[in-house]
């Protein structure tokens, strides 16, 4: 309920911008359209853009396959041996299972994986296009002077999560919103045609986080709140981001459920790519246990999702209909 009022917020500012141009209704009012109604360039199909339709392929994956395929081929020509095997398999008298699921992310690994897709995104990029609104130069996160290499050398793995999970540490964002910060980046990313780099990689991802948690979370985090974490940085400097952010996303914040789980799965085909396995663990009656009340848990809040798209058309991703298998315990 939280995140579709903000969305409807975001919706009302998207609708004042555009009664300031002038398209509004012959009425007089300005005219509001559905999130699905607006428009999109050609360019900008909806069936090519990650962010918007489930059936196109992550960004991030892509851009990893490189690194993983190079990395494959030359441990078979150097014959370097996998080594000892960690990964545990599940038998007939023994199920292994992680402790992270779509609705309920493992935070943890949830923002390493989210970090290494951005390293991914960064290392592989394509050029070099930015906006000055993300420039680490004009728009510096600290008081420390700016190098002027400073755009010329990639962060490492390490260095992404150490900067996002101080920011979800000190806020206690939760690993979806994680997971909705990946869609944002790689949704702005698409619409405005720029590239995420050693220049503008940390604002970048700063707004996609601020957006996410003010969408995903209902409980948000206030903007003055990020500059009691990053202490040198000033809220008129964040608004200014957020405001560019959503302009940049033609304020286009719906993440449909489906989009949702395709960027889940597809952090973890990342994770498995990348030998970030998830910790394992033998199914035990009160894991099973607590695994179906989850289940209950999650079929009611669906539930309540598609009476919710039946007032509003489009909302929660067409949940109407969907049908649903009961968990068994053995």
């Amino acid at each position: 309920p939280g995140s579709e009022r903000r969305a409807d917020a975001y919706q009302v500012a998207a609708a004042a911008a555009e009664a300031e141009s002038g398209d509004s209704d012959p009425g007089g009012g300005p005219h509001l359209q559905h999130i699905s109604d607006r428009e999109f360039p050609d360019d900008l199909a909806l069936e090519s853009n990650p962010s918007d339709h489930p059936r196109a392929s992550t960004i991030f994956l892509s851009k990893s396959q490189t690194d993983v395929r190079e990395k494959r081929k030359s441990n078979h020509i150097n014959h370097v041996s996998p080594g000892q095997l960690t990964k545990k398999y599940s038998s007939c008298s023994t199920i292994f299972i992680d402790d992270s699921t779509v609705s309920q992310p493992n935070l943890r690994s949830t923002i390493k994986c989210v970090t290494l897709a951005i390293y991914y995104h960064i290392k592989n990029r394509d050029s070099a296009r930015s906006l000055d609104i993300f420039d680490e130069k004009s728009h510096p996160l600290t008081r420390e002077e700016v190098p002027n290499d400073y755009g010329k050398h990639d962060p490492d793995h390490k260095h992404i999560y150490r900067f996002v999970r101080t920011l979800f540490s000190a806020a206690q964002l939760t690993a979806e919103c994680a997971i909705v910060t990946l869609v944002y980046l790689e949704r702005l990313l698409t619409y405005a045609e720029i590239d995420i780099c050693p220049s503008n990689w940390k604002r970048i991802v700063l707004g996609a986080i601020l957006l996410a948690s003010k969408v995903w979370d209902d409980q948000a985090v206030w903007n003055v709140d990020y500059c009691q974490i990053l202490k040198d940085i000033t809220v008129e400097d964040m608004n200014e981001m957020e405001r560019h952010f959503l302009e940049l996303l033609q304020f286009n914040i719906n993440v449909p459920a489906s989009v949702y789980a395709k960027y889940y799965f597809d952090l973890r085909s990342l994770a498995d790519d990348n030998n970030l396995n998830f910790l394992l663990e033998p199914l035990s009656k009160e894991r099973a246990q607590k695994l179906e009340a989850i289940s209950r848990l999650c079929e009611d809040k669906y539930k309540d999702l598609s009476k919710a798209a039946m007032r509003r058309s489009f909302s929660a991703d067409n949940l109407v209909g969907i049908r649903r298998s009961n968990a068994i315990l053995s």
